[in-house]
């Protein structure tokens, strides 16, 4: 089984920072990739970032130039760094692991609350 981790989120202000942390633990043989998703209250949950095992990112628009993922694999830990918030970008976010070979599933973080409001 596996099971992920996350924290660092927080209430801050327009403008502001925080950086996001999801560490991965349990039988995990390969991770094939990982992504960090946010549900605002009434709305669909989206992908905010990803990173493929290779060190491939991808981002929406939405976040393009404000937040970076990266990863350490010798942790299995995946970060997101947020900087220049916005109060759209308040949500539950959700770090996501894609792990194994043939037969990969997914596996999602308990979520962590991000505020920004002044």
């Amino acid at each position: 089984q596996v099971q992920l981790v996350e924290s660092g989120g927080g209430s801050v202000q327009p403008g502001g920072s925080l950086r996001l942390s999801c560490a991965a633990s349990g039988r995990i043989f390969s991770i094939n990739a990982m992504g960090w998703y946010r549900q605002a209250p009434g709305k669909q949950r989206e992908l905010v970032a990803g990173i493929t095992s290779g060190g491939s990112t991808h981002y929406a628009d939405s976040v393009k130039g404000r937040f970076t993922i990266s990863k350490d694999n010798a942790k299995n830990t995946v970060y997101l760094q947020m900087n220049s918030l916005k109060p759209e970008d308040t949500a539950v976010y959700l770090c996501n692991f894609n792990i194994g070979g043939i037969g990969s599933r997914d596996y999602w973080g308990q979520g962590t609350q991000v505020t920004v409001s002044s």
